[in-house]
């Protein structure tokens, strides 16, 4: 009886690992790899695709873009007589930068008229250096383009480093004999009907000497007046007093991603006047994210943009 039942013991036993056995070793059914398979083909070609809709939107189809940015800005120091004054403000056109060349500032200079704005207030770099596929454009053939913004108050400018890099004196003789004012540590004083208010022009930050007392000379302490300069890092510099500085420069970092920001801001206070309407302490400063592009001919979430702004 012990003999038998070992053997049965033993029988069974070599039962149970010859069945387990096959179960431990069991390779994997064809059919789960060519589904596995296909599922990493499908991912790498959503991953693909997407980046060259992704590259395709941000070299090809944002720079070209042009869109209108309004807003109406209540500000302080500004008369009741003046509330509803409607103004134009251009930056950064980098006319030769790719996709915005004389024919796309011509475009522009109509689709500004047609919004009639009073008065055109320009914040420099008008020529363009540097940019990758860009082409030299001279700035007599901007200004003549320019001198067709119809504004009836007038055009104002300012300009910035790239048009100093490329001939300060030139981009500014080629502007004022095309009927353009233009402004370096100067005021200029506009008359709307029976009130008056000043516009203090600023020297470029980057390649020239900024004089805020010379700027606003001749503007009373109880004038009101704007300031227009290249650079938004001056505001800092701006006194209380002053309703509205107004600068471009920063092209808004030309790339806004989703949850991570602009990644590159030409300003030492990085994120703090990047684009749009800023106030602080009471103070307020519109900065315009330009038109054209400035190294790289890319944008993305950053439109080029006419800004037209109400002051109340």
């Amino acid at each position: 009886m012990g003999a038998i039942a070992a053997r049965e013991s033993t029988c069974h036993i070599q039962r149970v690992v010859t069945v387990a056995q096959p179960l431990e070793n069991a390779p994997p059914t064809t059919t789960g790899t060519k589904a596995r398979a296909r599922l990493r083909r499908l991912v790498l070609s959503l991953l693909v695709l997407s980046a060259v809709l992704l590259g395709a939107w941000a070299f090809w189809l944002e720079p070209r873009r042009l869109v209108l940015h309004e807003e109406t800005l209540d500000v302080p120091h500004w008369p009741a007589e003046l509330s509803g004054f409607r103004l134009a403000l251009l930056s950064d056109l980098h006319v030769g930068s790719p996709y915005w060349g004389i024919p796309e500032l011509e475009q522009l200079v109509e689709r500004v008229n047609r919004e009639r704005p009073e008065l055109v207030l320009l914040a420099g770099d008008y020529v363009t250096n540097g940019v990758k596929f860009g082409d030299w454009v001279d700035p007599e053939a901007i200004a003549a383009t320019l001198a067709k913004l119809d504004a009836p108050l007038g055009v104002v400018a300012v300009l910035g480093n790239h048009d100093w890099w490329s001939g300060g004196h030139r981009v500014r003789s080629a502007f004022e004999r095309a009927g353009i004012i233009v402004l370096e540590n100067e005021s200029h004083a506009v008359q709307r009907g029976d009130q008056r208010f000043y516009i203090g022009g600023l020297a470029d930050q980057l390649t020239r000497r900024v004089r805020l007392d010379k700027a606003l000379e001749g503007v009373g302490e109880n004038d009101p007046f704007l300031v227009l300069a290249h650079e938004p890092d001056v505001f800092v510099r701006i006194p209380e007093r002053a309703a509205l500085t107004l600068a471009g420069h920063t092209h808004g970092g030309q790339v806004a991603l989703p949850v991570l920001g602009r990644p590159v801001i030409p300003s030492k206070y990085g994120q703090r006047f990047a684009a749009g309407h800023i106030e602080e302490d009471g103070r307020h400063l519109f900065v315009t994210t330009g038109v054209g592009t400035s190294v790289f001919p890319v944008r993305f979430g950053v439109a080029p943009e006419i800004a037209i702004l109400e002051l109340e």
